[in-house]
């Protein structure tokens, strides 16, 4: 294995945790927001949520953009 098969592979590992860390995000939100007595712990846990989503739909993106092979002329 070069060094550049193994630094695209952690750096593909990188993006798949960031995946799984705003995963569990959602799902801790959606907990939060599940259990709450309350209308606070339940704005809280939609919060948490939502910025989980957004999160999982665009750091992984940028991650990947930014460490794009560049183009060969």
């Amino acid at each position: 294995m070069t060094d550049a098969d193994r630094l695209a592979q952690k750096r593909y590992f990188l993006i798949v945790g960031v995946n799984m860390l705003a995963t569990a995000g959602a799902v801790l939100g959606l907990l939060i927001a599940g259990r709450s007595n309350s209308w606070e712990g339940s704005v809280l846990g939609g919060a948490i949520l939502l910025s989980a989503l957004y999160f999982m739909a665009v750091v992984p993106r940028a991650m990947a953009r930014r460490w794009r092979t560049p183009k060969q002329s």
